[in-house]
């Protein structure tokens, strides 16, 4: 074989040589492509902003409770210190016993400014007393007591709330007295406050020996006649 066809011999089987020696045939200088590098790479998301959130609204404060309320309550007891009891005086000459039972003294015959006398009886611990006795009278409008019958005489009793309401009139004047009621109060098996009760506001108080302020009536507006209150506060527990 002449040198040349020898090496074109060895240029043919030299790469069936090399492939059954498992040494590739030739090596590639390009670097091998990335499918992940032509991937375009997904941008980054801008942070979303968070919308501040609103405070929830504020209440208006409500308003106080005043005393004016719309709805009427009923009157509540009131008293002073322990020892502010309700003070004693002279039942006078023209007491008569076994009045009968009443509230409203008015009756046909009797004439005179209206009035109604409202309060409660209490303990010296401002509790109430019920079934508490008090017994009324006093002159009528001319200043003349009744000596003979019952007229503006009559007792009654306290609910269970303590409570009591005298209709009655404004009593009259007579020499050597300013205008004044008389009242006997006895709490069930207690003994028995004898007193009177006054008018503010009268010229004749300041002249009178036997009164006393601790016993002045309160007056309230009324639309016919006058109205008061007075609370009897008896020293019992």
């Amino acid at each position: 074989m002449s040198q040349i066809s020898r090496r074109a011999f060895l240029q043919m089987c030299l790469p069936l040589v090399l492939a059954a020696c498992g040494t590739p045939a030739a090596t590639s200088t390009t670097a091998p492509t990335s499918t992940l590098a032509n991937t375009p790479r997904p941008a980054t998301p801008e942070p979303t902003a968070i919308p501040p959130v609103a405070a929830p609204p504020v209440a208006a404060p409500t308003a106080a409770l005043t005393t004016d309320a719309a709805v009427s309550l009923a009157p509540t007891p009131q008293c002073g210190d322990d020892d502010d009891v309700t003070p004693p005086q002279t039942a006078g000459p023209f007491y008569t016993p076994n009045s009968p039972e009443r509230t409203s003294l008015r009756e046909p015959g009797i004439t005179g400014t209206p009035l109604t006398v409202t309060g409660f009886v209490l303990t010296t611990g401002c509790a109430p007393v019920a079934g508490a006795l008090l017994d009324f009278w006093h002159a009528d409008d001319a200043g003349q007591y009744d000596n003979v019958g019952y007229k503006l005489r009559g007792h009654q009793f306290t609910d269970e709330q303590g409570r009591y309401t005298l209709e009655t009139i404004v009593p009259g004047l007579y020499p050597g007295r300013t205008r004044h009621i008389h009242v006997k109060v006895q709490a069930p098996n207690r003994p028995v406050l004898t007193t009177q009760l006054y008018f503010p506001d009268e010229p004749r108080n300041a002249g009178d020996r036997l009164f006393n302020s601790a016993l002045l009536l309160k007056e309230q507006p009324a639309e016919n006649g006058r109205a008061a209150t007075f609370n009897f506060v008896l020293d019992i527990s």
